[in-house]
């Protein structure tokens, strides 16, 4: 087996045993609030990742792109939520998917219903629909105090091609909260949208629809409550903004980049690592928490913080300013550094070794494209 030490450097290295204790932690949470728990896969993209998620079986995921949707439905996930607005030139890939698998798509305008609802005519087809509704991200969605939005859920409730399967929403501005207290607040504008739009649908005579929420900041610190079903992805792994707004705790981050010390410029106080952009992403990280937050926690190989901080990156060189003079590196010295954004740095690597009891055991290869 491989130590830290011996693997080539940049790594992408998930460490199994924290990863599997944030997925059962949160599968254990859904299932005390009596939810479906439809994890989202985007941040690893692997099938080893999804059991994870599920404890082992199979179960129902959510996916960012059709190339996810096509990935997982070939290895057996059988019920998948596509979390994006279908656009319609994509419709005839969907539609392969959705033969084999069950596919939720989502609809958030009715230029899109309207397309889907003819592909479906012409193809013979029918497909569940979940409408996307905004809770205050301000991305994608209807607006849930609208009339226009009750429409629009109306015609897809009428459709005879589609199943209005229910209401979807995401609490993406949930990663501009400050503290655990905001990341509540949010929770609640998130459980509140979907909750209101259901109950103008109930009073409309369309009931039973699926109230869909779940951002990992919200999941991970807010009571569930008044929904049936949360979608959390990032929490498999983590990162250095999630634990620096408090959805978790540096200690939780599952995954991380190993380097190696490359250059020295102690009249500086730097050293280069062999990390860049292309190893890190350019994610700026939490910077309305801690301005000078870097690009990423620099940590000692066993994982604790230095006295550093990872200043700059251009597309191969990391460069990492040292406080104080103890503990200067050297040539060859290796460092882990916990990432803003796992879910971008994890999408720059084609496999991710496996961290078991100190050695590398095994490799995931996750899905690419779209």
């Amino acid at each position: 087996m491989t130590a830290l030490s011996e693997i080539s450097t940049p790594a992408f290295v998930v460490d199994r045993a924290i990863a599997k204790a944030n997925c059962d932690r949160m599968r254990a949470k859904a299932q005390m609030a009596g939810v479906t728990f439809r994890p989202h896969v985007k941040t690893h993209k692997t099938l080893e990742g999804a059991r994870l998620q599920h404890g082992g079986p199979k179960g129902p995921i959510t996916v960012s792109t059709l190339a996810e949707a096509e990935f997982f439905a070939e290895a057996g996930f059988d019920d998948i939520t596509w979390a994006v607005p279908v656009a319609p030139s994509k419709l005839e890939r969907a539609l392969g998917i959705a033969r084999k698998s069950r596919l939720i798509l989502l609809v958030d305008h009715p230029d899109a219903f309207a397309a889907l609802e003819e592909f479906a005519a012409s193809h013979d087809a029918s497909f569940d629909v979940m409408l996307k509704v905004d809770c205050g991200y301000h991305r994608a969605g209807v607006d849930p105090d609208a009339r226009s939005s009750v429409e629009l859920a109306l015609s897809i409730a009428r459709s005879n091609r589609l199943r209005l399967h229910g209401l979807l929403t995401h609490a993406g501005h949930s990663y501009h909260a400050r503290d655990v207290d905001e990341i509540v607040a949010i929770a609640n504008e998130e459980r509140d949208a979907v909750a209101r739009l259901g109950a103008v649908l109930a009073d409309e005579g369309v009931h039973d629809l699926v109230c869909s929420v779940g951002s990992t900041p919200t999941m991970s610190v807010a009571p569930i409550g008044g929904v049936g079903e949360i979608r959390p992805g990032n929490y498999i792994f983590y990162d250095a903004f999630q634990a620096a707004i408090g959805s978790c705790r540096l200690s939780d981050c599952a995954a991380f980049v190993v380097a190696t010390v490359i250059g020295v410029h102690d009249e500086r106080g730097e050293c280069i690592v062999d990390a860049g952009a292309l190893a890190l992403s350019k994610d700026a990280g939490p910077v309305h928490v801690d301005p000078e937050t870097g690009y990423g926690v620099v940590c000692t190989l066993d994982g604790a913080p230095l006295p550093a901080r990872l200043v700059s990156l251009s597309q191969e060189h990391g460069i990492v300013r040292w406080r104080g003079t103890n503990a200067r590196p050297r040539i060859g010295d290796r460092v882990r550094i916990v990432p803003n954004h796992s879910c971008l740095t994890a999408a720059l690597y084609g496999s991710y070794l496996v961290l078991d009891e100190g050695a590398i055991v095994e490799e995931w290869h996750p899905c690419r494209g779209w």
